[in-house]
């Protein structure tokens, strides 16, 4: 099977970052993140942010529970309040590829098996799901931001952070 993998060098970033844990941490993460972005009035300028997110901490066997970690990116000068910290990301190189957020296990295991028989190994930085498709979730009802339908129609990028050689 042939992916369609792309390379993409991100940039430091500055990001606030809100963590979700539970059964469905990510929807605890999203309502911190656009909660503290509604304070700060960063909801009417989406189109001028990026959304990256990941699981901290993983899911482990015998539980349902794991962490999520959602990002926003921020002007300069934002500063951190209640649950939202604002991080400094040092960017890095990464294979990337888009998908609906329903196919999203799917395609981890697709960009992992490609990266397996590829001349790149794993970089020690953090994988990232960007969501490329925020709006989906603003206009969601609040108790359902990831319904069956907003999961069918949001778009993702993945990334996995590698770096050339053996």
């Amino acid at each position: 099977m042939s992916i369609d993998v792309q390379f993409v060098k991100l940039p430091a970033l500055k990001v606030a970052s809100a963590l979700g844990f539970g059964e469905q941490p990510e929807t605890e993460a999203w309502r911190k993140i656009f909660a503290w972005m509604e304070a700060n009035n960063l909801l009417g300028d989406i189109k001028a942010r990026r959304f990256f997110g990941f699981n901290n901490p993983n899911p482990s066997p015998g539980s349902p529970n794991y962490g999520y970690e959602q990002w926003v990116t921020v002007p300069q000068g934002m500063q951190a309040e209640g649950d939202v910290k604002i991080v400094d990301f040092p960017g890095g190189y990464y294979a990337t590829i888009e998908c609906k957020l329903l196919d999203i296990g799917e395609k981890w295991g697709e960009l992992v098996n490609w990266q397996a028989g590829s001349k790149y190994r794993m970089a020690p930085n953090q994988c990232l799901e960007e969501c490329l498709t925020p709006e989906i979730l603003i206009d969601a009802p609040e108790d359902q931001p990831f319904s069956i339908e907003n999961v069918g129609k949001m778009q993702m990028r993945l990334y996995l952070p590698i770096v050339e050689g053996e």
